[in-house]
């Protein structure tokens, strides 16, 4: 196999810190967000803990697949 810069092979993905990063906050941030809202203002019911939860991981998602969609474009 071939090595091009950066010892990546070919067709193997770039990770850059703020991949790693937005992975990270898109896994940990439903959970977290409303464990902290609960803590600090109020209870939440468990449906709406989880609808919660469902639209911070749909939000991040949205976030993390053009954050990588732009790099993979820059990828030659």
């Amino acid at each position: 196999m071939l090595v091009q810069r950066g010892g990546r092979k070919p067709g193997e993905p770039i990770y850059l810190k703020r991949h790693i990063l937005g992975l990270a906050l898109a896994v940990v941030f439903p959970i977290l967000l409303p464990l902290l809202y609960h803590h600090y203002i109020g209870p939440l019911s468990f449906g709406t803990q989880l609808i919660a939860a469902l639209i911070i991981a749909l939000i991040g998602s949205l976030v993390l697949y053009f954050t990588y969609r732009a790099s993979a474009q820059n990828e030659p």
